[in-house]
């Protein structure tokens, strides 16, 4: 019985902190970071195509990722590599169908906005970059949108 309830107490300490128990950053109440913690998984994203025509593409996996203490980390592979891709983007994510970086984040709750301060990534461009992502919550889903005025895609995460 003791080795059964020092398990509990280290999952009551670790739900706690919003590691072992994402639930308890619940994506409904709290501050933004409060909602933002824990780990999504891809639903669909949108993309403008060369055509100037949004793409919605719900065939992509992926991940983000957000901890307590103030990192992150995305990942996204994308179908046949890629190369049916024909989007309209000024900057590079991916490189062979897979994008991924990590590094930490800061968030702005008046602009909406979440900074991506990449430390590492597959894409070597990208390393050093900030990349400010607006925000919004809705049910269980966070949406994210690039705040750069050329780049027009969503991204829009289910909370696991």
């Amino acid at each position: 019985m003791r080795a059964i309830s020092g398990w509990i107490v280290v999952f009551v300490v670790l739900g706690l902190n919003g590691v072992a128990n994402p639930q308890s950053a619940s994506p409904r109440e709290g501050s933004a970071k409060q909602k933002l913690l824990g780990a999504w998984k891809l639903a669909w994203e949108e993309e403008e195509g060369t055509d100037g025509k949004m793409i919605r593409s719900t065939d992509h996996k992926g991940t983000i990722v957000y901890t307590a203490d103030g990192h992150m980390s995305v990942q996204i592979i994308l179908p046949r590599n890629g190369e049916d891709r024909r989007v309209n983007n000024p900057v590079t994510y991916n490189q062979g169908g897979y994008e991924a970086y990590y590094g930490s984040y800061d968030i702005d709750e008046k602009a909406h906005s979440v900074t991506h301060h990449v430390q590492g990534s597959l894409v070597p461009a990208l390393i050093g970059k900030d990349l400010t992502r607006v925000y919004r919550f809705e049910g269980n889903q966070l949406i994210l949108k690039s705040s750069r005025p050329d780049e027009h895609w969503t991204i829009v995460w289910e909370h696991f």
